[in-house]
């Protein structure tokens, strides 16, 4: 019988380990950070660190900003001159001055929340002529309203949600009550608050509903695509209108489009259904979202390509980024390492190293941003002549080895950039796609081939539409040898109906 022993052992080991310094983990998410955020945190970066500061040429972009607060600086330079000495050993506090140089600098505009679509709603809801008792479960409703304009939930829920907190509401109105020391007013005080709390029923959530329903825009409140476009066509007062009995009667075969069932059943012409789903068409679907916040994104590129001479040129947009430098001055007192001793030595140490490699880390970047978008132009030079079908296919990987870098490098430079081009503004992950081949051997890029086809689409007969299989043949006339579910699938990622739907009558 086999036993274990168990005791201390020491042993030798041979092994390779990669670890990633602190510095190098900052190095990668300042090569991942798009130009506004980047510009962020240079600021940060000059705010806490003393040996940074603005080159030459940014002074100087500066000068006039600061003309009043370095005037009122020289009246007292005589008797309140700085010591960088100490203020370095101060851990870099340098009083009423820098403050009001902050200020200057990096003061931001303030963002005001803008008003929604339930704020617009219970504005109206207030407007109206209702009693309290209408407007808190009208209150209700609105608070249970999608961003789109839909009602979220069941009546059923709305009257649950109302009652409870009523219920609360009621509790500490009877409290109040048997706390009259009179029992002649303590009952009549309770006999009030039970018919006044009383709670909500069925008949009352559907009449606010109603109401809701009546607000503007047209077709909010509705519990259903359905309903949402009904409630726009009887505002319309088209009650009356193909329209309005397609998709009160026959909404499924509306949604299907088939317009000669419907037609059979409404004993009218294929034609007539297909206006009457015209003039539904132009409806919204979504009529809440007109009543939402603006979100208005601004994209600053990080890159710009320009054709000067017949030939592409790319540059950075980084006429924005602070230049940094190291401070002279503080370097020069920085020299004088006796002066300096534990704690504080580590601190000096640690800044002045930490501004070499800042700079050093976003001349990188620079470098590396270059390197990426000078072979994307390179390689797609045919797009920028002839448009989006003659782009090529290209991956990570090509790009790393041409520039010798690894492939998670060139994803950090390429995500959430944008280049200004001749042709207009994209990110840089659209110059990105695989390739599909052709009759003559050469690769096609996917984005490419869903710009073919979409083309193919905006150009047919809508009487006779073209079948996916149709497009594979269209295509292949083309040199694109494409298989049919994959024109499906990028037929449906460009939002585009099959034929049988897009068909005219």
């Amino acid at each position: 019988m086999s036993g274990f022993s168990t005791g201390l052992f020491q042993s030798v080991e041979l092994r390779q380990e990669m670890k990633i310094n602190p510095r190098l983990y900052q190095a990668m998410e300042l090569l991942h950070m798009p130009l506004l955020d980047l510009q962020q945190h240079l600021k940060q970066e000059m705010a806490e660190n003393p040996f940074l500061e603005l080159a030459e040429a940014d002074v100087e972009q500066e000068v006039s900003l600061e003309e009043e607060v370095e005037s009122e600086e020289e009246e007292k330079s005589d008797s309140d001159e700085m010591d960088w000495e100490d203020i370095l050993l101060d851990g870099f506090d340098v009083g009423g001055h820098r403050s009001q140089r902050e200020e200057i600098e990096y003061r931001e505009p303030t963002q005001v929340e803008s008003a929604d679509l339930r704020d617009y709603l219970l504005e109206q809801l207030h407007h109206l002529s209702i009693s309290d008792r209408e407007i808190r479960v009208g209150e209700e409703i609105v608070e249970n309203i999608d961003d789109s304009g839909l009602l979220t939930c069941t009546l059923k829920e709305v009257i649950r949600g109302v009652n409870d907190w009523l219920s609360d509401v009621r509790q500490v109105a009877e409290k109040r009550a048997e706390a009259i020391e009179n029992k002649e007013e303590r009952g009549e005080e309770i006999s009030e608050v039970e018919g006044l709390f009383r709670d909500y029923t069925d008949l009352e959530a559907e009449a606010m509903l109603q109401v809701i329903q009546s607000l503007d825009p047209p077709g909010v409140g509705a519990r259903d695509l359905q309903e949402c476009i009904l409630l726009q066509l009887r505002t319309r007062g088209e009650e009356d209108s193909v329209g309005y009995t397609l998709v009160r009667d026959h909404f499924e075969d509306f949604l299907n489009h088939k317009w000669n069932e419907i037609a059979r059943t409404l004993g009218i012409t294929a034609r007539e259904v297909q206006d009457g789903a015209d003039e539904v068409a132009k409806l919204d679907p979504k009529p809440g979202l007109r009543h939402g916040p603006d979100e208005d994104t601004f994209i600053l590129p990080d890159l710009i390509v320009e054709k000067i001479d017949g030939v592409y040129h790319v540059f950075l947009n980084d006429t924005s980024l602070p230049r940094l430098r190291l401070s002279q001055t503080y370097r020069q007192v920085a020299r004088d390492k006796g002066k300096f001793k534990g704690e504080n030595k580590e601190f000096i140490v640690a800044k002045l190293n930490s501004a070499n490699w800042m700079i050093q880390a976003i001349e990188q970047r620079r470098k590396t941003m270059l390197k990426v978008m000078h072979f994307i132009v390179d390689r797609q030079r045919d797009f920028f002549e002839k448009g989006v079908q003659y782009l090529h296919p290209l991956t990570l990987r090509e790009v790393a080895d041409h520039i010798d870098m690894h492939e998670s490098t060139v994803s950090r430079v390429t995500n959430d950039k944008y280049a200004q081009t001749p042709r207009g503004v994209y990110p840089l992950k659209f110059f990105f796609s695989i390739g599909l081949s052709t009759a003559s051997g050469e690769n096609i890029s996917a984005r490419g081939v869903r710009d073919k086809i979409r083309t193919l689409v905006s150009q047919e007969n809508p009487r006779k539409p073209p079948t996916d299989q149709k497009i594979v043949e269209l295509l292949d006339t083309d040199g694109v040898q494409i298989a049919r579910r994959t024109v499906a699938k990028y037929r449906e990622q460009l939002g585009i109906l099959p034929a049988r739907m897009r068909k005219r009558v």
